[in-house]
C-alpha cells in the first residue's frame, strides 16, 4: 500500500512497526518535536528507549534515504559523533511497515551548545572539518544539490503559482526575489567553480547536541542528517554565525581554527554566506507552503499564510538584498 500522508500513523502502528524489527516495546510512546518527518521515542522492555523516525511519504526515494544512512555510518565508522540509524542482524537500516518507511536510532541526550564560547566553536569546527574531509571523497549520487536553482528559483516559482501570496503583494514579491536571485547568482559567479561535497546541510545549533559526560563523552554530537545534500562547504558553517558583523567574524575565525586542522577551507566561499542565507529564506517559505495541507503545520506555524507574514518576508528579503551589496566576511580584514 502506498501512503501519501500521516493520517494512518497511529500509536499502535508505531509500536507494531518497531516490534516488526524484533524489539519488544513496553507500549510507551512519546512524540518528539519534528515537522518534516514524524519522530517518536519508544520504550523497550529491559532496554533503553529507542527513537523511531517515520519518513514523510513521497519525499525521498529509498535510494536517497539509504544514502543518508550510509553517509551517517561512514562518519560514525571514523569516530565522528553522529547519531546513525540502528542496523538489524543483516545490516539493514531502512524498514517499511504498512506503507511507511522508517528507521530506528539510539536515544541521544544532550543540550544545545553555547556558541558564545570560542572553544565550543573550535571543537565544532574540528568535527566539521573531519566531516568534510570524508565528504570530499565522493558526492551523493541520488540526493540533490544546494544551489540557486533548487533552493531559490524553484521555491519562488512554486510560491508564485501557489496562491499563497495576496495579489497586491505579488509585484513587490516578484521584484525583490528577482533582484535577490540576480545578486545571489553574481555571488556564485564570483566564486567560480568550487568542489561540490557531501554536506550535513542543516548545521544549526538545534541539530548539535552537546554532552558533558567526562573525557570520553563530551563535546558535540551531530543529529538529523535528513537534509544532507551536495553543495559548497560553507553551507555547514554559516548557520552557526550570528550577531553583528564583528561578532560573526570572530565566530568564523574560531570555527575555521578548528576546521582547518583537518580540512582545507576555500576562503573564496565566504562570498556565499549571505547568498546561502537568502536562498534558505526563500526555500523555507516555500517549504511551509508545500506542507500546509499537513494538519501539523497550521497548528504550529499559525503566522504563515497571513498578510503580515508576507509583508515581513518581503521586507526581510529587501534587507537581505542590502546585505548582499556589502563586502563579505573576510578573515584577512579581520586579522588586519
Amino acid at each position: 500500500m502506498k501512503v501519501t500522508d500521516y493520517s494512518l500513523l497511529s500509536p499502535d502502528l508505531v509500536l507494531d512497526a518497531v516490534e516488526s524489527c524484533g524489539y519488544l516495546s513496553d507500549a510507551r510512546t512519546l512524540a518528539l518535536n519534528s515537522y518534516e518527518n514524524r519522530v517518536y521515542q519508544v520504550g523497550i522492555e529491559d532496554q533503553l528507549p529507542i527513537i523511531a523516525k517515520f519518513y514523510r511519504p513521497c519525499r525521498w526515494s529509498d535510494q536517497q534515504i539509504q544514502e543518508e544512512h550510509d553517509y551517517s555510518w561512514q562518519l560514525k565508522d571514523i569516530e565522528i559523533p553522529v547519531v546513525a540509524p540502528l542496523k538489524d542482524k543483516d545490516g539493514k537500516t531502512l524498514f517499511e511497515y504498512k506503507g511507511y518507511k522508517f528507521a530506528l536510532f539510539p536515544r541521544q541526550g544532550g543540550r544545545t551548545p553555547e556558541l558564545d564560547y570560542g572553544d565550543t566553536l573550535v571543537q565544532i569546527g574540528r568535527f566539521l572539518g573531519r566531516i568534510h574531509a570524508m565528504g570530499e571523497s565522493k558526492t551523493f549520487k541520488h540526493r540533490p544539490e544546494i544551489n540557486v536553482e533548487t533552493y531559490g528559483k524553484q521555491s519562488v516559482q512554486w510560491l508564485l503559482q501557489s496562491g499563497f501570496i495576496e495579489e497586491y503583494l505579488r509585484p513587490s514579491y516578484e521584484a525583490i526575489t528577482q533582484r535577490v536571485l540576480e545578486q545571489v547568482e553574481q555571488k556564485f559567479a564570483e566564486v567560480g567553480d568550487y568542489p561540490r561535497i557531501r554536506l550535513h546541510a542543516d548545521v544549526h545549533p538545534s541539530n548539535i547536541l552537546w554532552r558533558d559526560n567526562g573525557p570520553n563523552d563530551s563535546g558535540p554530537h551531530f543529529v538529523d542528517l535528513d537534509d544532507c545534500r551536495n553543495g559548497p562547504a560553507v553551507q555547514d558553517l554559516w548557520m552557526l554565525l550570528s550577531g553583528s558583523r564583528n561578532e560573526m567574524q570572530v565566530q568564523l575565525e574560531d570555527l575555521l581554527e578548528g576546521y582547518e586542522e583537518f580540512c582545507h577551507f576555500d576562503h573564496r566561499q565566504l562570498v556565499l554566506i549571505e547568498a546561502l542565507r537568502s536562498l534558505r529564506m526563500m526555500h523555507y517559505a516555500a517549504w511551509l507552503g508545500r506542507r500546509w495541507d499537513d494538519p501539523a503545520f497550521p497548528v504550529n506555524f499559525p503566522w504563515f499564510n497571513t498578510t503580515k507574514y508576507w509583508e515581513e518576508h518581503i521586507l526581510t528579503l529587501k534587507e537581505q538584498s542590502s546585505l548582499l551589496d556589502e563586502l563579505p566576511l573576510s578573515l584577512n580584514s579581520f586579522n588586519s
